[in-house]
């Protein structure tokens, strides 16, 4: 289970800091992922951290701003979001699974879904 939290409403240029809290995993062998789904919009990759706290990577509209990072000891996954647009307005999921996928940015992967927590960046 994934319990994603963190979210609210702040100002264009502002941070926030999101939490996944994993359950009922092998945290250290799983991979995890945040996705982030805009209003009128398909559900878009964020950033993924492989199991174990290795490589990390995060689309291309995040790079430079936001930083995925996890807590092993915690079995928590982070989303650091700094310098925030109004754009980056969504609801945050946090998704895990088992090992790695090479495909690690598709939805389809993840089979462990939290209920997500909602974004909000205003101008």
């Amino acid at each position: 289970q994934l319990q994603a939290s963190g979210g609210g409403l702040v100002q264009a240029g502002g941070s926030l800091r999101l939490s996944c809290a994993v359950s009922g995993r092998t945290f250290s062998s799983s991979s995890t992922a945040w996705f982030r789904q805009a209003p009128g919009k398909e559900r878009e990759f964020v950033a993924v951290i492989k199991r174990g706290g290795g490589s990390t990577f995060h689309a291309d509209s995040v790079k430079g701003r936001f930083t995925i990072s996890r807590d092993n000891a915690k079995n928590t996954v982070y989303l650091q979001m700094n310098s925030l647009k109004p754009e980056d307005t969504a609801v945050y999921y946090c998704a895990a699974r088992a090992g790695w996928a090479i495909a690690f940015s598709a939805e389809y992967e993840y089979s462990s879904w939290g209920p997500g927590t909602q974004v909000t960046v205003s101008s």
